[in-house]
């Protein structure tokens, strides 16, 4: 059977009588208890005046825009960068800058962020100021390099902040030291936003806006809200918590995309993977959009997911999205060869040792530094342990023949990953040459001499952190759900219920489940016919079935954690129960 343990909905507050009884349950499941908490509208985001920063970045774009000097924007090679850098293109030139450049690091050339490489070429290229978005707080040489040539430097991140910060001109970031913003869970897009909207408000009280143009029209101040379908593609894909702020942000997004407003690349994507913009869900940033712009930073260069987002030609941005799928099919290809891979490895270690290590590293010098990060995801979902992937990086410049290895480590509940790196850090202070991240993913680049002594050192961090609580890993649900709420209409109401993502979970309900019929497709996905014990019957999907167990004729009978969907098929419409575990019930 499943360990599940069923959301606690004592509490069902009185204020939200007005609901239906089972979307009461569920708000309730996530400590919901007033309306107030389910804000949707873009003027109850929280105040620009508590974030740290924002003023004196503003008052260098000020400077800037005067002059109309030239902009350098440093992305980040994921989605939320990509988001974050097509974003701040974007909203600069809708404020009038000219002059605006990005320039995000290639992983496999110049690694994360604004690396001294990187920082080289920005000088050599020249522009006025840099910008950076997603990054920056951890890069004090870069940053250092870029000053000292005489350019100033606003750092724009959401990454927790080192004992030391950069010496930047400005720092926007929730989680630096002394920040008041409420929300510390906004991802990089969500930043960029903020100091774009408080750049806008900056122009209004200097009068920018009373001025005259050249065509004898008064100045109008940019709609940035025309940007917030990049916002919440960015803030879902890169897996931030969506509190109060957060699901603003997402909600209004999803809703313009809905209704047909939103860039070219986004609507490309969603149309390359049959899904309608009308029926667009937050999930589809997580599932479909961020996998495909993600592959472009992982196996070639996150630019071209970038000028995705940028153009405005729906022609050009179908080629590019075409491209994207391609770059992502051939990113599960390798993948799936190095989590069989690790996997091995991981049971190899366990039978070896009599039991699982409390850390998991795992490294082979054939394996793609741009997929590591996923396999880790793979590795620590099936043996519920932090895990580290290592690929071979670079070089080590010690006059040796070491090589740099980069890691992508991914955390479960209870272990905050990247404080377990800082002990190790702390405690073995030459064993990390750099590291960052957050509680549940961080990166880290050690040497390849370095690795058994690192694994050790992990291994016995972690230890620290772990607990028989922590250990066992339990399903959450909203319990059972009444055959009557078996119907596409609910399916729908539960989407415009959220926006769901992570800390604000989608719907998943437990029941029991006769078998009709169950057959494997694609190779590895169990598709089953089930009735309920009302006699309700629906299909089933289960994603990477364990065909050690599945499909088997003598099962007859199927306990199931599951969410619900619609199923869009040559025009017809049908519920399906997209599974998230299964169990035979005896």
């Amino acid at each position: 059977m499943l360990n599940i343990k069923r959301r606690d909905v004592s509490h069902i507050s009185p204020s939200l009588s007005d609901l239906p009884q089972i979307i009461q349950r569920i708000y309730a499941g996530r400590g919901i208890t007033a309306h107030e908490q389910l804000k949707r509208s873009a003027t109850e985001l929280l105040p620009l005046q508590s974030m740290q920063g924002l003023q004196q970045a503003s008052a260098i774009l000020f400077d800037v825009l005067k002059k109309q000097q030239r902009i350098t924007i440093v992305g980040d090679f994921d989605a939320d960068g990509a988001t974050s850098t097509a974003l701040m293109m974007l909203g600069l030139r809708k404020l009038g800058f000219q002059s605006v450049n990005f320039n995000v690091p290639n992983r496999f050339e110049y690694g994360y962020g604004l690396s001294p490489q990187l920082a080289q070429d920005i000088i050599n290229e020249g522009t006025d100021l840099v910008i950076t978005v997603d990054n920056g707080i951890s890069c004090l040489a870069g940053v250092e390099m870029v000053k000292q040539a005489g350019i100033r430097v606003i750092v724009t991140d959401h990454h927790l902040a080192g004992s030391e910060l950069p010496i930047a001109d400005a720092i926007v970031n929730p989680n630096q030291p002394d920040c008041e913003f409420a929300s510390k869970n906004l991802a990089g897009v969500g930043v960029a936003f903020y100091v774009l909207l408080a750049f806008r408000t900056y122009l209004r009280e200097q009068g920018w806006y009373e001025r005259i143009d050249e065509n004898g029209q008064k100045l109008v101040a940019p709609n940035l809200a025309e940007l917030l379908d990049l916002v919440a593609l960015g803030t879902v894909a890169d897996v931030v918590s969506l509190d109060e702020n957060n699901r603003i942000l997402v909600h209004q997004g999803l809703a313009r995309i809905r209704k047909g407003h939103c860039r070219p690349g986004i609507r490309a994507i969603l149309q390359l993977a049959n899904k309608e913009l009308k029926q667009a869900k937050a999930s589809d940033f997580g599932f479909v959009i961020g996998p495909r712009l993600n592959a472009a930073g992982r196996l070639d260069d996150m630019s071209y997911g970038i000028r995705c987002l940028l153009t405005e030609d729906y022609g050009q941005a179908l080629k590019m999205a075409e491209d994207l799928n391609s770059l992502n099919n051939e990113r599960k290809e390798i993948e799936q060869g190095m989590r069989i891979e690790a996997e091995a490895a991981v049971n190899t270690l366990a039978i070896n040792n009599g039991d699982l290590p409390n850390g998991i590293c795992v490294y082979q010098e054939t394996w793609h530094q741009g997929v590591i990060g996923i396999v880790a995801g793979r590795v620590k979902d099936k043996f519920y342990r932090p895990t580290i992937a290592f690929a071979q990086g670079e070089a080590v410049d010690t006059g040796g023949d070491d090589i740099e290895l980069k890691g992508s480590a991914r955390s479960i509940q209870g272990v905050h990953i990247r404080d377990v790196i800082d002990e190790v850090n702390t405690r073995y202070p030459n064993l990390i040459i750099k590291f960052g991240g957050h509680a549940m993913a961080a990166g880290l680049s050690i040497k390849l001499s370095s690795l058994e002594s690192f694994k050790e050192a992990f291994d016995s961090v972690v230890l620290e952190h772990l607990s028989e609580e922590v250990l066992t890993q339990v399903t959450l649900t909203d319990g059972s759900l009444p055959s009557e709420h078996l119907t596409i209409d609910f399916c729908r109401a539960l989407e415009q219920a959220g926006p769901w993502g992570q800390g604000f979970a989608e719907p998943c309900f437990d029941d029991e489940f006769e078998i009709i019929s169950q057959r494997l497709v694609g190779g590895k996905h169990l598709k089953l016919v089930l009735a309920n014990d009302d006699g309700v019957v629906v299909d089933g999907i289960h994603f990477n079935a364990d065909l050690s167990v599945w499909p088997n004729p003598n099962i007859k009978r199927t306990q199931l954690v599951y969410q619900l969907d619609v199923n869009e098929f040559r025009g017809n419409q049908s519920l399906q129960l997209i599974i998230r575990e299964l169990a035979p019930v005896e």
